[in-house]
């Protein structure tokens, strides 16, 4: 969701960033397994599929505390990792109702917004890594369009509108683009994150990916119904 930290010991070598950066996306590699892994474990169990769709709330919630003490415990391995994945395991869980019913809606949408957030990833990470641009504004910018999503996909479950829900998405998908290469290029260029803050790192990249898979998803879903 576009998550701001400031850690305290910064990059300070090409080693040191290329350690950051190999640990980072390593871990958010293994933060996707997990959330796969914790959508088909919820999807395979038809009690617990229940539960997540009677207790929303509850769920995320469940996800968000590893994620606090994640925050707190980032640099003590391997606590840091174990909080990490389980947190992935749980958005996976939290999900899963989601994906069922966007797959049997549309069959076949899910692979195909996986392949779109891939292609997106990557392309827009490699904006970020060989632009030459100062992308420090693209924060503040793209986070008030994140809380301006926020009221307005709130507001819109009041309405029910099926075309300002498209029109969310879109926006959504733009919002977190602009996320993903603005913390991209803190990861890589900036020199804001120490060798040892990979877990922050990689939460935030992961968050962007997700935010950014759920809603390509919704996009394709809603335009074809």
């Amino acid at each position: 969701m576009g998550i701001s930290y400031a850690p305290a010991i910064q990059v300070r070598s090409g080693a040191e960033r290329a350690t950051l950066v190999r640990r980072t996306y390593g871990l958010v590699f293994l933060g996707i397994l997990a959330t796969i892994g914790g959508t088909a474990f919820t999807l395979a169990q038809p009690a617990l599929f229940g539960a997540v769709i009677a207790h929303p709330f509850i769920t995320m919630i469940a996800a968000f505390i590893p994620l606090i003490m994640v925050q707190r415990s980032a640099r003590e391995y391997p606590k840091n990792l174990i909080l990490t994945l389980l947190f992935t395991f749980v958005m996976g869980v939290a999900i899963a109702p989601g994906m069922y019913l966007a797959e049997r809606a549309v069959p076949g949408v899910v692979t195909q917004a996986g392949l779109l957030t891939f292609a997106a990833f990557g392309a827009l990470s490699l904006y970020a890594v060989f632009s030459r641009r100062d992308f420090s504004a693209w924060g503040a910018f793209f986070f008030v369009g994140l809380i301006v999503l926020l009221v307005a996909s709130v507001l819109n479950i009041f309405f029910q509108s099926v075309v300002v829900g498209l029109f969310l998405s879109a926006i959504g998908v733009f919002v977190f683009s602009g996320l993903l290469v603005f913390d991209t290029w803190r990861i890589i260029r900036s020199g804001a994150y120490g060798q040892d803050d990979y877990v922050f790192a990689a939460v935030t990249i992961y968050l962007d990916l997700l935010n950014l898979f759920m809603f390509i998803l919704s996009l394709l879903g809603g335009r074809r119904r």
